[in-house]
């Protein structure tokens, strides 16, 4: 079992930047790749990152390509997604997610409950 808890969201304006954390336990999380995803009101959910277990490898949505950076700390059992230059369509929950390297929900096996992020114009 694995228990994945975000943090960080909040209300910011347009061109704010804001860092998103995960925070993971319950199994060994350096073994496993992570995402982030997104899902916007009356959207389906978007595929926003994802690193690989080392965090050698990353990869990202064209949508925030150049603007969000993912990284994370194998010992702090825990992933971040920085977002600068923040647009009023980035308004979305955020999710991680424990899985497989890629940009596909079904790679991923756990997910977290999701922070609220909100960019006014």
């Amino acid at each position: 079992q694995v228990q994945l808890v975000e943090s960080g969201g909040g209300l910011v304006q347009a061109g704010d930047s804001l860092r998103l954390s995960c925070a993971a336990s319950g199994r060994t999380f350096r073994n496993y790749a992570m995402g982030w995803f997104r899902q916007a009101p009356g959207k389906e959910r978007e595929f926003v990152a994802t690193i690989s277990w080392s965090g050698g490898s990353t990869f990202y949505g064209d949508s925030v390509k150049g603007r969000f950076t993912i990284s994370r700390d194998n010992a702090k059992n825990t992933v971040y997604l920085q977002m600068n230059s923040l647009k009023p369509e980035d308004t979305a929950v955020y999710y991680c997610a424990s899985g497989m390297y890629g940009s596909s929900e079904n790679m991923y096996g756990y997910w977290g409950q999701g922070t609220q992020v909100t960019v006014s114009s």
